[in-house]
């Protein structure tokens, strides 16, 4: 589902709440995958005025389709990128006490195989290391853009994120 406001972003974290003790049981374990999400044009050419990116591979679909081997437009890899976030908000688990979360970086990010627009894409997340702190859980995932129906996936990375937490009230 398309998050839209800070509110349905809210609300779908309080949903996915667990123990610090649940979140740690995902290490190594089966990875996360999230539903699919369209890739339309829209979304491409939203991105493209955020970004100042007006490259005619994505933004316009005749010429991409005559001038380039992917038969139409294709996404921005940092658009594919930038969608980690809200597909990992439908499948990984947030942590109770959590403050805030954030990224803190990324390793190893590789685009693998175009988004065409129109494709339909979701995201895998294995989580491979945590660390944690006084005040704040370091995670890093294992992830990867899928695309449906294709082999190859759009992206992968290693992706670190940051869960800080309330102080506790001992």
């Amino acid at each position: 589902m398309p998050l839209s406001s800070v509110a349905e972003t809210e609300a779908l974290l309080r949903e996915r709440m667990v123990s610090l003790a649940d979140y740690r049981a995902h290490l190594n374990g089966e990875p996360l995958l999230s539903p699919w999400l369209t890739v339309d044009q829209t979304m491409i050419d939203r991105f493209a005025v955020a970004t100042h990116d007006h490259q005619f591979i994505h933004v316009e679909p005749e010429r991409a389709k005559a001038e380039t081997p992917f038969g139409g437009t294709i996404a921005h890899g940092f658009l594919t990128l930038s969608l980690l976030s809200t597909l990992a908000y439908e499948a990984i688990p947030g942590v109770r006490g959590t403050r805030m979360g954030m990224n803190y970086g990324f390793d190893k990010v590789r685009f693998l195989n175009p988004v065409k627009a129109g494709a339909r894409v979701r995201g895998r997340f294995k989580m491979t290391g945590i660390t944690e702190r006084a005040v704040s859980v370091q995670t890093v995932w294992e992830t990867a853009v899928e695309i449906e129906g294709a082999v190859k996936p759009a992206l992968s990375a290693e992706w670190i994120t940051l869960t800080v937490m309330r102080p506790s009230d001992d």
